[in-house]
């Protein structure tokens, strides 16, 4: 007589690809459904997900900590007066209020290279994570070629394209956008960058930006970024434009062996 008890859980055969991606693969089932443990990792997921949308980011702890990386540091917001009016009206999202232009007038402009926003976006863990430990990187490098910065900018409710509004302003040759990303059931804390060269208000388009997204923990490291945003400065400053037509030529090879010197203007 057999006593040996079959396990409830049916294994998946691709149990042993699991070890190589946060993707929910090889679940396994209990009959027709899913195992309790999957059922109670994804209702997790899907709650930090939620919660990376709408957890405010603190933007005042944060200036605080920038601030001993650059000064000054300026917060401004969108036409997008909470949050439910930037996930309903992404266009608000895109566009700075009567109070943020205001206080960018009031600036003597001085002879500005770059401008460096970042906004909460669809993530406010995102920003709060992996903004400060990337500028440490970033504005080393950009000063070390010499290039004159903007204010650090910090936007409340800002989506991709506000970044072109503030460096119409400075009359900046290039705008890098730190932004949350849309949060995943696997990364509810993914930091996008987008690099536009000679962003205009109104003007510039999706098409003319460059993306370097999956920036987290699991994801893309912040050298690896760095790098990737390094190329895409040369290359744009070389071409005098950056979008579609600007291809990341770097590899993963290439993002691991190249050396600790600052190529920007090699």
């Amino acid at each position: 007589m057999n006593t040996l008890k079959s396990s409830p859980t049916s294994q998946d055969p691709w149990q042993n690809l699991r070890q190589f991606t946060s993707a929910r693969i090889a679940l396994g089932r209990a009959g027709m459904s899913l195992p309790t443990q999957a059922c109670l990792e994804f209702q997790l997921a899907h709650a930090l997900a939620r919660d990376a949308v709408h957890i405010p980011l603190d933007f005042s702890a944060l200036s605080q900590r920038l601030e001993t990386l650059w000064n000054p540091v300026q917060t401004l917001q969108s036409q997008a007066e909470n949050q439910t009016m930037y996930l309903q009206r992404p266009d608000l999202g895109r566009l700075l209020n009567t109070e943020a232009i205001a206080t960018l007038k009031k600036q003597t402009i001085q002879p500005i290279d770059a401008v460096i926003v970042i906004a909460d976006g669809l993530s406010s863990k995102a920003i709060t994570h992996h903004a400060e430990p990337f500028l440490r990187l970033l504005l080393p490098a950009l000063q070390e070629n010499a290039y004159q910065l903007a204010p650090l900018t910090l936007i409340k409710h800002g989506r991709v394209a506000i970044g072109d509004e503030v460096a119409d302003h400075y009359n900046a040759r290039l705008c890098i956008t730190l932004i949350g990303e849309r949060p995943g059931l696997s990364s509810p804390d993914s930091m996008g960058i987008y690099f536009t060269y000679q962003a205009k208000a109104n003007f510039s388009t999706d098409a003319n930006r460059n993306c370097i997204s999956n920036i987290h923990d699991k994801g893309l490291r912040y050298e690896q970024a760095l790098k990737k945003l390094l190329f895409l400065i040369h290359e744009a400053e070389k071409l005098k434009f950056s979008g579609v037509n600007l291809k990341d030529e770097t590899t993963d090879i290439e993002l691991d062996t190249l050396d600790s010197d600052n190529f920007l203007l090699t």
